[in-house]
C-alpha cells in the first residue's frame, strides 16, 4: 500500500551567510519530508520591504511531494531553517534561510498559523519566477489565476535568472 502525496510548492530565500550554500543543504533536509520532484533555477532578487541596507537575494522554488499534513510539513520547514540559523526579530528582515509553504495541493486555510495558498505569492516576482519555472500554468486555489498570468502582470524589476544548474545532484 502506497502512502497518498501531495504536491507541495515551496519557495527557498536566503541573502546571509553563503546564501548558495545554505540553499543548496535545505534542498537535501527537504528531501527528508518528500520527494523532490522538481526544482527552479536560481534567482538573484533585490529584497521586497523590511529594513533598508538589505543585501540581494536568492530564490528559488520546489515542487515537493509529501505524505506530510500542510502543518507537519510547515513545521519541518520551520526545523530546517531554525537548523539553518534563522532568526525571527523583525518582519522581513534580512535572513538566513526562508522556506515559505506556496501551496500544498489545493488546500486553502485561513488558520492564523498556515495561511494557503501563502497570502503574497501571486503578488511576488521573487516567488512567481520560480514557480513559473516549474508550473507556469498552476492555478491560485480560489481566484484560478495561473503563476504565468500573474508574473505577467507583477513587477519583475530586480529580478534576474542567475543560476541554470545550481544543484547537480538534486534528482
Amino acid at each position: 500500500m502506497t502512502t497518498p502525496q501531495t504536491a507541495a510548492f515551496i519557495a527557498l530565500g536566503a541573502n546571509l551567510g553563503d546564501p548558495l550554500t545554505t540553499l543548496r543543504r535545505a534542498v537535501t533536509e527537504l528531501r527528508t519530508l518528500g520527494t523532490v520532484k522538481a526544482l527552479s533555477r536560481l534567482y538573484r532578487t533585490a529584497p521586497v520591504g523590511g529594513p533598508a541596507g538589505q543585501p540581494e537575494y536568492l530564490n528559488a522554488a520546489l515542487c515537493l511531494h509529501t505524505p506530510l499534513s500542510a502543518h507537519a510539513l510547515l513545521a519541518g520547514l520551520h526545523d530546517i531553517e531554525a537548523r539553518a540559523g534563522r532568526t525571527r526579530t523583525e518582519r522581513w528582515e534580512a535572513r538566513t534561510l526562508d522556506l515559505d509553504l506556496i501551496l500544498h495541493g489545493t488546500l486553502i486555510s485561513d488558520n492564523p498559523a498556515l495561511h494557503l495558498p501563502h497570502p503574497r505569492a501571486w503578488d511576488r516576482a521573487f516567488v512567481l519566477a520560480p514557480l513559473s519555472d516549474l508550473h507556469p500554468h498552476l492555478p491560485h486555489p480560489v481566484t484560478g489565476e495561473t503563476v504565468s498570468a500573474a508574473l505577467a502582470r507583477a513587477d519583475r524589476r530586480g529580478v534576474e535568472a542567475h543560476i541554470d544548474d545550481w544543484f547537480n545532484d538534486w534528482h
